[in-house]
């Protein structure tokens, strides 16, 4: 019978030998995600013993991380901004990229409007969501997604991060005009499918193997999520609002020619860690 240390260590090894970046974190999920711990715990019972069950979980796991699965799958959770998230193979894996977006939404509205409603669309698993409304307390959100699975997953992200008294999470496609009803917002937060088509099948296994297609992509430019959303949903800004996409590399100047033909006042762009221009602003007056 090994401690929970000893399998900790020959998990770490396994990952380190066949070239798995993060190996030592994700030998603390495999074992952790295992034995029903969260990491904390596991790293305080380092040196009790595990039991036989656990030791053929942790090998499963550990082969399914070596065949490609992503390590947020297989542990069913991730951190985004900071948070714990939920996370399944009914919605992407959340990206430092996108922590652009949360940072650039903070900075348009603090000082300006602190308590601003906000509509998320292709919310996901909600990680923008939760992100802003736990940065900005006075906020209130409405997250839209096509997917009820998806959604579902937003809904267990928002209670678990007991944010529910400020989120209402909904199903809508937003490719079509909007339900009735909804009101106006102040911003309109989106990160949404935007790999074209044909580059879907040149992406890393570890993505287009395992994360969902239909989240992934954007018709066959990557823009047709922009357009839509543009054309049937600015209607619900209010005078002064604004509206803020998360964008592939390359993207930006096209969605910010879209944003200023549509009628928006004036754009800008937020830089990503690399350099890119990540995050593409409208602002409607």
């Amino acid at each position: 019978m090994k401690t929970y240390n000893e399998l900790y260590l020959s998990t770490r090894n396994i990952l380190r030998q066949r070239g798995i970046e993060g190996y030592s974190l994700e030998a603390k999920l495999i074992v952790s995600k295992a034995a029903k711990k969260t990491v904390s715990e596991l790293m305080r019972d380092l040196n009790l013993y595990t039991s036989g069950d656990i030791e053929l979980l942790v090998d499963d796991y550990t082969a399914r991380r070596l065949r490609g699965e992503p390590i947020a799958y297989i542990s069913g959770s991730w951190e985004f901004y900071g948070l714990p998230m939920i996370i399944t193979p009914d919605v992407l894996i959340p990206r430092m990229d996108s922590e652009v977006l949360v940072n650039a939404a903070k900075e348009v509205l603090t000082g300006r409007k602190m308590d601003a409603r906000i509509l998320d669309l292709c919310t996901g698993s909600g990680c923008l969501t939760c992100a802003i409304a736990h940065e900005m307390p006075a906020t209130r959100f409405l997250a839209i997604d096509v997917s009820t699975s998806a959604l579902e997953i937003c809904r267990k992200n928002v209670a678990l991060n007991r944010l529910n008294s400020r989120v209402i999470c909904m199903q809508a496609d937003a490719l079509s005009a909007p339900p009735m009803g909804l009101g106006e917002f102040d911003m309109i937060v989106c990160n949404p499918p935007y790999i074209p088509t044909v580059e879907i099948f040149a992406l890393d296994s570890s993505v287009k193997d395992f994360e969902p297609i239909w989240a992934l992509d954007g018709g066959k430019d990557g823009l047709k999520f922009y357009r839509a959303i543009i054309k049937y949903w600015k209607v619900l800004l209010k005078e002064e609002g604004s509206i803020l996409f998360e964008v592939g590399e390359g993207q930006a100047e096209s969605v910010k020619e879209m944003l200023l033909s549509a009628g928006f006042a004036s754009t800008d762009t937020r830089l990503d860690s690399l350099g890119f221009e990540r995050v593409v602003i409208g602002f409607m007056k």
